[in-house]
């Protein structure tokens, strides 16, 4: 079976260099046309289903997808993004260092394992996303299903490679696609046409 793993487009958090995760903004111009194109690369994929985080931007990208090639779009709330910002969450980069600047420093120094207040866990954001990610992927395969998409964010794809993969990617860039194989007991990284943050993480 074929699974897409696809990060949403530019956002207008993006354009404000504002932190994001928990912050529901949404695509910018730059990034529906972003979608456009990764629609028309999918086209000839034949995928049945996108899953979707339940966050703004990836959900405005799926459906620009998804009315390009046909899928069925289905909503997963443990496939957003994490919470990873806490109390700077949706401020602009430049505010929240003088607002918060021990924040940002444990946040620079400690990520992904960094205690920003009211941030979520690293370890318990990698289970929810695991645990969803698996889930699905489990029951479309029971299905016989040939290709699915998950169209997400860099945080929950970062973790499916670091933790299932055992592949470190570093700088997702936007509507990245990520080409994997499952054939009941593994994964094959198949391509991406992201070649930046696959060399990255080798480094």
């Amino acid at each position: 079976m074929q699974i897409f793993l696809l990060r949403h487009g530019e956002t207008t958090g993006d354009v404000e260099n504002r932190y994001g995760g928990d912050y529901d903004d949404h695509l910018s111009e730059k990034g529906k046309k972003q979608a456009s194109e990764l629609a028309v690369r999918l086209v000839e994929e034949e995928i049945e289903t996108i899953y979707v985080s339940p966050k703004i931007r990836a959900v405005e990208t799926a459906m620009i997808v998804a009315k390009k090639i046909s899928a069925k779009v289905m909503s997963v709330e443990n496939l957003r993004e994490r919470n990873q910002y806490g109390v700077m969450t949706g401020l602009v980069k430049s505010e929240a260092k003088k607002k918060f600047p021990d924040e940002v420093m444990d946040l620079e120094e400690n990520n992904p394992y960094h205690h920003v207040k009211g941030s979520e866990d690293y370890f318990a954001f990698c289970e929810r996303v695991l645990g969803a990610f698996n889930t699905l992927v489990e029951e479309e395969y029971g299905k016989e299903s040939n290709s699915i998409a998950f169209i997400t964010h860099g945080g929950p794809i970062t973790v499916i490679f670091r933790e299932i993969l055992g592949f470190e990617v570093k700088g997702i860039k936007d509507c990245a696609l990520f080409e994997i194989e499952y054939d009941g007991e593994g994964f094959e990284i198949i391509s991406s046409d992201d070649a930046d943050s696959i060399e990255a993480g080798l480094k």
